[in-house]
């Protein structure tokens, strides 16, 4: 991938010899992003699980303590009750089969997809379209339920799903660079303490082979996944 001239000239800087602890990543992408958008600070983990085995794939949803900076678009396919409970709680679309209808035309202009169980047999029918985008309503992440007020509500204040690719990594967001220190450190801390919870009990040897932090458009910066926080954000 060929990077432009502002990329490679901050790439320079980063100390490529050592880890960085999390204060110093955090620190460092804060001091020398560059973009003129308000750039998401991003979080990739190599884990040591074989993800091409159901027990070992790790996933999970969370809450950031202070969110993430963005309020994602919430479509919503829900019918009577629960889709005026759906636009009460700040959905941006409600609806049942007609919205399978568009999504399958190709309209995707939304972030987050939550359903009623009884809609499932039709949003079922737009799983090819919804899962590679890692959108498919789920269960396990509470996206399936009919508690629809409590579940649009956690999307809009920054819910988090994560999930290994294929290749045993997790991609993330733990926040802005609009962020202060303190809330980024914070949030970091709570998002690893999530990560270090789920770890399959068949996951054998290391379970954090590589941590990176990095802004949208900056250089990853190499993260010592066991250095402590806890005096830091103190």
């Amino acid at each position: 991938m060929k990077r432009g001239k502002k990329y490679l000239e901050k790439e320079k800087d980063i100390d490529k010899s050592r880890p960085y602890s999390p204060q110093e990543a955090i620190s460092w992408i804060l001091d020398h992003h560059y973009a003129k958008f308000d750039e998401s600070v991003d979080i990739n983990i190599n884990l040591g699980v074989d993800p091409r085995k159901a027990d070992q794939i790790v996933r999970g949803a969370l809450i950031l303590p202070n969110g993430t900076g963005k309020i994602p678009k919430v479509l919503v396919f829900a019918q009577g009750e629960k889709a005026k409970e759906a636009e009460n709680a700040g959905a941006d679309y409600t609806g049942g089969e007609e919205l399978v209808d568009k999504i399958s035309g190709g309209w995707l202009d939304f972030e987050v997809c939550i359903a009623t169980p009884d809609m499932m047999k039709h949003v079922g029918k737009i799983g090819k379209i919804l899962g590679p985008r890692k959108m498919m309503p789920n269960p396990k992440s509470g996206t399936v339920t009919f508690e629809i007020e409590k579940a649009v509500k956690e999307a809009r204040g920054g819910r988090l799903e994560y999930r290994t690719d294929k290749n045993g990594v997790i991609h993330s967001t733990i926040g802005r660079v609009s962020f202060e220190q303190g809330k980024l450190l914070e949030n970091y801390l709570y998002f690893m303490d999530a990560i270090l919870k789920a770890r399959p009990s068949s996951a054998k040897g290391k379970y954090i082979k590589s941590l990176y932090l990095s802004s949208t458009m900056g250089p990853s910066i190499k993260v010592d996944p066991s250095a402590s926080l806890k005096m830091e954000v103190a």
